[in-house]
């Protein structure tokens, strides 16, 4: 862990100098060489290190990052205030405050209609739609790892790989090796589907808000993304036993308008889709105008729900059902800001740390240090293949947003090149995403940090292919600008 601390140091001061944001071009004053420079360098490194602690302290990973903002940003205040250059700091803190209330509130509408089907049971029925089926191992390798990667894009990767999990772990319970084999399975899985979707991931939601890529052209990852995921996966299912797990008889039964609820989700990444495409127009609009689509529909629910309970309580009478009937009486009215009350407030908060916390050591100048070494000096291919892999030790994240910042010369496919290493490159390590370290918590003391590790060479083989596929699939991108 001391080895992997330094490492993530050494990383994280090399980060810090890789690109320029858009207020260090404007700011006179370069503050890297200076002592406050200094000191909000090394807030931001202990915070970071905090925060890959947060399993072993069981500190919120929000909570040293949200202070660090706080130090960074009053260290810049201070030091304009000296100078009585108090307009600019300002100016470059409301920036980057937008940039994270558009990211904040887009994936505030995402996590309630999610939170919204969780109730409605949807994901409960999924899972044990394929408890019952009574597949082999091996076919419950590849169905989970193959659910994970179409249902990520959509339902985000952190979402879909405690969903896959929950369902391996309720069939194979007891059963450590398959376990750990299938959630580095469902991890990979659930990282590659994200990176070829605006909506599967954070950074690739980052890069279509920054309107670098349009929604239809992420579509051209989906190759390189199903081999970072295909490759692992076929090795790694020679080492699974093909045998059957005790089936299950459980049956769920779905909430009222689940289905019109997920109609609904569906119909707001449309209209986010067609904000951003057709009226050029921040894609938060459309998915704040879904979250009204969804209170339309839970008032809608909410009115009729006494004259629904009394249909279905008839219907229970007359069939002798009692289970039912103690069911229906135990049913609550659908409540939309119950289930934004449910978001992972812990994630968004971070995310404002994070994204503070780089914007204001841009704002200083380090993100220009050394800018010219990777995206001049160096190729950007190399650099890019680079940032994937340091996203595994750092997060993919402040990786993304620095590079964003820094907005370097890159053509079309060099854009998609970063979104496809920083989206995957996290799979390298349990610890490199939002999915693995969720699994860590949900199948503690079975899928671990050394037994995600102990794969890591042949996760790597699908990281350096899916790369080689995209520089041979899409040639023609890295011509355009």
């Amino acid at each position: 862990m001391n080895n992997k601390i330094s490492f993530t140091i050494l990383t994280g001061l090399f980060l810090l100098g890789l690109s320029v944001p858009a207020f260090a071009a404007a700011g006179p004053l370069d503050l890297t060489a200076s002592v406050p420079g200094f000191i909000a360098l090394v807030v931001f490194v202990f915070a970071y290190v905090l925060v890959m602690g947060e399993e072993k302290l069981h500190l919120r990973k929000s909570k040293p990052v949200l202070v660090a903002a706080g130090i960074i940003w009053a260290l810049v205040g201070w030091v304009y205030v000296q100078e009585g250059m108090t307009g600019l700091p300002e100016d470059a803190f409301k920036h980057t405050l937008l940039e994270y209330s558009e990211l904040m509130l887009f994936l505030l509408v995402a996590m309630t209609y999610i939170n919204a089907l969780e109730e409605r049971r949807v994901f409960d029925a999924l899972r044990a739609w394929m408890v019952q089926r009574g597949f082999s191992y091996r076919t419950l390798f590849w169905l989970t790892g193959f659910l994970a990667f179409f249902i990520s894009p959509i339902a985000d990767n952190l979402t879909t790989a405690l969903l896959m999990c929950a369902v391996v772990m309720k069939v194979a319970e007891g059963d450590k090796r398959f376990v750990n084999l299938c959630c580095i399975n469902i991890v990979v899985a659930a990282n590659a589907g994200g990176a070829f979707s605006p909506f599967g991931d954070i950074t690739t939601l980052m890069v279509w808000q920054a309107g670098l890529v349009r929604f239809d052209e992420f579509f051209a990852l989906f190759l390189p993304s199903l081999v970072n995921y295909a490759i692992p996966a076929a090795i790694m299912s020679f080492f699974v036993e093909n045998r059957k797990p005790v089936p299950s008889d459980e049956v769920v039964e779905l909430k009222r308008g689940a289905r019109r609820i997920l109609a609904l989700f569906l119909l707001t990444i449309a209209t986010a889709v067609a904000c951003h495409t057709l009226l050029h127009l921040p894609p938060v609009l459309g998915m704040m105008a879904g979250l009204g689509y969804l209170q339309f529909f839970g008032y809608f629910l909410r009115m009729t729900l006494p004259s629904s309970l009394a249909k279905k309580r008839t219907q229970a009478e007359l069939a002798g059902d009692k289970e039912r009937m103690k069911r229906l009486g135990s049913v609550v009215p659908f409540d939309v800001f119950s289930r934004v009350a449910r978001a992972e407030w812990d994630t968004l908060l971070f995310f404002y740390g994070i994204i503070m916390c780089v914007g204001g050591l841009g704002f200083m100048g380090y993100l220009a240090m050394m800018s010219d070494i990777l995206y001049t000096q160096w190729n950007p291919t190399y650099a890019n293949v680079v940032l994937g892999v340091v996203s595994a030790v750092i997060d993919n994240i402040p990786v993304m947003f620095a590079v964003l910042t820094m907005q370097p010369e890159m053509s079309h496919g060099h854009w998609l090149l970063i979104t496809l290493t920083a989206g995957v490159g996290g799979s390298l390590l349990s610890v490199g995403s939002a999915a693995g370290v969720a699994l860590m918590g949900q199948a503690r003391g079975i899928y671990t940090f050394f037994g995600h590790l102990k794969w890591a060479p042949v996760i790597m083989l699908g990281y350096i292919a899916s790369v080689l596929v995209h520089l041979w699939l899409n040639e023609a991108l890295f011509s355009v600008y």
